[in-house]
């Protein structure tokens, strides 16, 4: 059998329909659309699929964000071109068996049984043996060592001599025809479970995606698609102890809503984690419940573990909070009160400041996570215990050490701690603009200090930068607050100096004592913010100034612009420490006056306590930087949690699996089933019987070479003949190439599909 690259030659008149149809029905243009349906599935592994789009702008920026868009690369599996592809491939697979199939298949029914004693001799590989019997017993001798051999055979007589064609994995070819078919429908199931069938919907019916926030239930029906709809992937959000009857199917300009025949009510979800913090199991105890019959069915659903009911299969994909309670205390960030505001929210909602917060002005607080566990690595870039993740400056050596060898080894040193629950919030202001918040309930030991870390950013795509605020003796952030507090009211600021300069000078030298007093006012006003003389003109840029009251700067950096301004340079750096050394002696005098105002007992000097005022002055200063007139301090919650299941309805996975077996049964045989037919020409002599045999398969390998030598020493013993052509043998283990066939249909060609 001849088998061409060539398509199918059409008898169409029209000379346009002609080429299309034989071009359609090529090897060369199936196989172009496989290497073309190839690279899109890279792309489409490659880069993250159905992501929200300012995703990628991020990713990639505006310019090239807005090509891929335009070219559906967020949405490959989906895209009109995808599609069209797989189309193209099934008509082309389809055309290519239809061709080629009846050829295959006659090939494999025919027995070749039209050869002749010169087309035997013309075989590569041949043999010649003289046999001193009758042909009616070498016939048979012949067919029964055929017989064992494992091959069909069929006997003719013809111009007075016996043919016996014999033949051994003919069925190889329908190898062929499955590997093809199963191209075919495997490409089917695709296309039946891709965004196909709802575009026709969306087409035919008029159904068009929602971009607007509102309640289900009040959905129309033109967003929504019916119970009976063939194919769909979904997304479900499902509080514990709520249910939900619909999926969300997310398109690239909004959604539509599928309606599910039951419902599924979230009775317990169920998260454990490794040491690391990763989550090592998550599973969801569900209840379906059958909208028609009402029965209710319970399952639990796990990772890799779906449950299917009525057709649509239930995966367990993520999990989230589900709307957890918050009890917090609102510490004011500005202002002389230290007194905290109690202040509650729901994980998914928002929630106004009160007016009793300074400088609220109509900002609400957006709840937006809650995590009761929290495994963090504590440590800097170093190695050393650093919340914040210092650089880390290593060299070569350090680094190349770091990565080779064992494949246990990590290059970033790990300090995995549980440091508890936290939430995390936006403070919106009346203007829109928000800074997001991440603040944990527990004070966490960073470099053996206790503080606790509330993170500010003003990016979703920037890394949280840590307020770490000093721990009391009570574990809370009471002291530093009523520190802070106390900082901001001028006449503290004022007794404070004094207390320190009465410290710090003796007595009998009232006008060094006076001037050190001055300066310790004038030191903890610019720490404070509270020097206007820095304050930026009203036209300028507002500076990172939290509080709202005034744009004079604070913390060190008032400090630092005061020194920039007033003190020659070759004096900046004494200045510098001496201001520094006053603004430490000063501030123990403003604890323990805000510790006397708190009534509590005045603090005892020692290391603790000489720790915590520079642990508070370095806290303070970062506060400039905070950006919130609120300071949320977690006291307890009720957790809720959420599963998000993915609904799917795929009648096209089947139709993969037939394909798939298909694909391995056609690969398995046309790789390790090899055709291969034998013909003996019996004629009769003068010492008996003259046999003539020939030997071909489609495959010319070695083991055929040695197939063959095997097979007619097996013949020869069975006959009891010898070879009586030398050059036969030579040839048989020689090379050379294979003749082509003498006669008519007289040996297979090498069969080949598209």
């Amino acid at each position: 059998m001849s088998v061409t690259t060539s398509g199918l030659q059409s008898k169409s008149r029209q000379r346009v329909a002609r080429e299309a149809i034989e071009l359609l029905s090529s090897m060369r243009f199936a196989i172009a659309m496989l290497v073309i349906l190839a690279i899109a599935s890279i792309i489409g592994t490659v880069l993250t699929q159905d992501d929200p789009y300012p995703n990628y702008v991020n990713q990639f920026g505006p310019f090239w964000a807005d090509i891929f868009r335009s070219l559906s690369l967020y949405t490959v599996y989906s895209a009109w071109w995808f599609m069209l592809i797989l189309g193209f491939l099934i008509a082309s697979v389809s055309l290519c068996v239809i061709r080629n199939a009846p050829k295959m298949l006659a090939d494999t029914k025919s027995w070749k049984d039209k050869v002749r004693e010169a087309s035997l001799r013309a075989f590569h590989h041949k043999g010649e043996f003289a046999v001193p019997q009758t042909r009616a017993q070498a016939t048979t001798t012949l067919t029964q060592l055929s017989a064992k051999l494992g091959y069909r055979f069929v006997t003719r007589e013809s111009e007075g001599a016996t043919l016996i064609a014999a033949k051994r994995g003919a069925m190889t070819k329908l190898g062929y025809i499955s590997a093809h078919l199963a191209i075919v429908i495997i490409c089917i199931g695709g296309l039946l479970d891709s965004n196909l069938p709802i575009r026709l919907q969306m087409w035919l019916f008029d159904k068009s995606p929602i971009s607007s926030n509102t309640v289900i239930n009040e959905i129309p029906p033109e967003h929504r698609l019916s119970q009976s709809n063939p194919t769909f992937r979904g997304y479900a959000w499902v509080p514990e102890g709520q249910h939900v009857s619909t999926a969300i199917l997310n398109q690239p300009n909004g959604s539509l809503i599928q309606d599910l025949p039951f419902s599924i009510q979230l009775n317990k979800f169920i998260v454990d984690y490794y040491s690391t913090g990763m989550p090592k199991l998550f599973a969801s105890d569900i209840v379906v419940i059958d909208h028609k019959t009402g029965k209710q069915v319970p399952a639990r659903v796990e990772v890799n573990k779906p449950f299917e009911y009525d057709g649509v299969s239930i995966y367990q994909s993520s999990f989230q909070d589900g709307g957890s309670e918050m009890k917090m205390s609102a510490y004011p960030m500005t202002g002389t009160s230290a007194k905290p505001v109690p202040f509650d929210g729901t994980i998914g909602n928002s929630t106004p400041l009160t007016n009793a917060i300074p400088g609220s002005d109509g900002q609400t607080v957006e709840f937006a996570d809650f995590r009761a566990i929290n495994v963090e690595n504590i440590t800097n870039g170093n190695g050393q215990t650093d919340a914040r993740g210092v650089a880390q400056h290593e060299t070569l050596k350090q680094a190349f050490d770091e990565r080779l060898g064992s494949g246990a080894k990590t290059s970033k040193p790990l300090d995995l701690h549980n440091v508890g629950p936290s939430v995390q919030y936006k403070v919106r202001n009346k203007d829109g603009q928000a800074r997001e918040y991440n603040n944990y309930m527990l004070p966490v030991d960073v470099g053996g200090e206790r503080v606790f870390l509330a993170g500010m950013r003003t990016n979703p795509d920037d890394p949280f930068r840590y307020l770490r605020i000093p721990a009391d003796e009570g574990g809370t952030v009471k002291e530093w607050m009523g520190l802070r507090a106390a900082l901001e009211n001028p006449a503290t600021r004022a007794e404070a100096a004094h207390r320190f300069a009465q410290r710090s000078v003796p007595n009998a030298e009232p006008e060094l004592q006076q001037h050190l007093e001055e300066s310790a006012t004038r030191v903890l006003t610019l720490f404070a913010g509270a020097d206007s003389s820095l304050a930026a003109p009203a036209n300028a840029q507002p500076n990172a100034q939290p509080h709202g009251q005034t744009n004079a700067p604070g913390g060190f950096q008032a400090i630092a612009m005061f020194i920039d301004h007033s003190v020659p340079k070759a004096e900046q750096e004494k200045a510098a420490g001496l201001l520094l050394r006053m603004l430490e002696g000063a501030m123990w005098d403003v604890w323990q006056i805000s510790r006397t105002q708190a009534g509590e007992a005045p603090a005892q000097p020692g290391d603790a306590a000489t720790r915590f005022v520079q642990n508070s002055i370095n806290a303070i200063s970062d506060s400039f930087l905070y950006g919130s007139p609120v300071f949320l301090q977690l006291d307890s919650f009720k957790q809720v949690q959420a599963s998000v299941f993915q609904l799917t309805r795929a009648p096209g996975k089947k139709v993969v699996y037939l394909g798939s077996l298909l694909l391995v049964l056609g690969i398995f045989s046309m790789f390790y089933v090899r055709e291969r037919r034998l013909w003996f020409w019996l004629k009769d002599s003068d010492r008996g019987v003259n046999v003539v045999m020939a030997m071909s398969s489609a495959r010319k390998t070695f083991d055929f070479d040695k197939e063959f030598k095997e097979t007619r020493d097996a013949i020869g013993t069975a006959l009891g003949a010898r070879l009586i052509d030398e050059s036969v043998a030579s040839a048989a283990s020689g090379g050379g190439s294979q003749p082509a066939d003498p006669g008519p249909g007289s040996q297979p060609g090498s069969p080949s599909g598209s």
